[in-house]
């Protein structure tokens, strides 16, 4: 990244990154849940750094339940990796188009998407 973007630039969107990160898990941590990772996209816009897409959801981040938190072990989570876990069980290329999604699979990751919306919303 330094050697497309720069060595300032690199700085500066690694701090904002850090700063956004740790003030969004200390809020989750206080409703009883670990972000254990996630991602933040940025642009410019001239010569404006832009946050840009969705940040801190189920789709851009691992969200695991404090309460439930075991070193060295899966953890159960509220984000999409129930899906990942599904899709990579299946016997396929992992290229587009990918398989159909059975219906239980699809409510079950709604499930876990709309409990971290209950935990982090309440």
């Amino acid at each position: 990244m330094r050697e497309v973007v720069g060595a300032d630039l690199t700085q500066k969107m690694a701090a904002i990154s850090l700063q956004l990160y740790q003030r969004a898990a200390d809020y989750a941590r206080t409703k009883g849940i670990i972000i254990a990772d996630t991602k933040f996209e940025m642009g410019l816009d001239g010569d404006t750094l832009t946050l840009v897409d969705e940040v801190l959801t189920p789709d851009s981040s691992r969200f695991w339940p404090l309460d439930q938190y075991q070193a060295g072990k899966g953890q159960p989570s509220f984000d999409k990796q129930f899906l990942r876990d599904y899709l990579s069980g299946l016997s396929w290329e992992k290229q587009p188009p990918p398989p159909p999604v059975p219906a239980d699979i699809l409510e079950k990751t709604g499930q876990r998407y709309r409990e971290a919306q209950e935990r982090l919303t309440r």
